[in-house]
């Protein structure tokens, strides 16, 4: 079918999904004067207008509405880093619709197993120095942790590499968020994630987690976001049927461009597909103000509990 681009009740949905109708080897890449960009294959070139096939559909676009068209080899050339924190701590990008397989190959490096000596978790890693974001409840009251990654080497295998030694850099016991940061290794680099520019993800749109359930390593569950503003003692949560289960907290929800949406953190026990998620406008307040729950082990914030040591007995408490 043909779709008329002067549609106007069809164009706001043309114009979401425009970005995601990707599978092209080469196709042409074509800018509006609107500022919307469309990758497509040109069926059919007029004077007055280009029959462009998406993938999904089939758009008649007038030519005065075009501002430029250029050749794309790879659909990797639709990427584009939207912005960097100050410091580089993260990369928010703009990203095309992918499969969910695809998707996991690509960013499943950088999704790590968190141990302490009391459980395990996720945790993904988002930057190339090896800051790691997880739960807080993953390595509460816990120093001593060690994060498994696993790197694909030249071969196409994975490789299970245990690193100890990680330092936690900052906690947030209200939103359950810490920041680690993992000790850079001479011999390979660290695998990093995109985190999504907003939380504009809506109800019925689909997410997949990549996590350690049960520690069950590298393990990908997919689902739909149920509601994007979950009310929960006065958090608001992205409730998702994902797939969440112990070992998956402080691991990643993507979208089905491979953004970060929200960290998994929890799930009703007595239901099936209730997964919660903490959003990413959150994680990225968190971030960028890491100054302000900068880790000390003396601060009552931490959930650190010191008691006082027993005291001697003497000779007339005895009596």
């Amino acid at each position: 079918m043909i779709h008329n681009w002067c549609h106007t009740g069809l164009r706001a949905c043309l114009l979401i999904t425009i970005l995601g109708a990707g599978n092209f080897v080469r196709a042409d890449w074509i800018e509006l004067v609107n500022g919307h960009k469309i990758q497509g294959d040109v069926l059919k070139e007029s004077n007055n207008h280009l029959l462009v096939d998406i993938g999904i559909e089939v758009l008649r676009i007038p030519v005065d509405q075009i501002r430029s068209r250029s050749k794309s080899d790879k659909l990797s050339d639709v990427k584009k880093t939207i912005s960097q924190s100050k410091d580089k701590l993260y990369s928010v990008a703009e990203l095309p619709v992918k499969s969910i397989k695809e998707l996991a190959r690509i960013y499943g490096e950088a999704v790590t197993l968190v141990q302490t000596p009391s459980g395990l978790g996720s945790g993904f890693i988002i930057n190339d120095r090896g800051y790691c974001v997880t739960n807080y409840h993953v390595v509460e009251k816990e120093t001593r942790i060690a994060v498994t990654i696993f790197h694909r080497t030249a071969n196409g295998e994975f490789q299970r590499r245990q690193i100890k030694d990680v330092e936690i850099v900052a906690l947030n016991p209200f939103f359950d968020l810490a920041l680690l940061r993992i000790p850079r290794q001479k011999d390979i680099s660290f695998r990093t994630v995109y985190l999504a520019e907003n939380d504009q993800q809506r109800e019925g749109e689909e997410v997949f987690a990549i996590g350690n359930p049960l520690g069950l390593e590298r393990s990908v569950s997919r689902g739909i976001v149920s509601t994007r503003n979950r009310n929960m003692q006065g958090i608001v949560y992205i409730q998702t049927t994902t797939q969440i289960n112990p070992g998956n907290s402080g691991g990643p929800l993507f979208n089905s461009r491979g953004e970060v949406i929200g960290v998994t953190n929890m799930k009703l026990i007595l239901g099936e597909g209730l997964g919660f998620a903490i959003p990413i406008t959150y994680v990225k307040h968190f971030l960028d103000n890491r100054d302000a729950f900068a880790f000390d082990k003396t601060s009552p914030n931490t959930g650190y509990r010191y008691f006082d040591a027993p005291r001697r007995k003497t000779v007339n408490s005895e009596k």
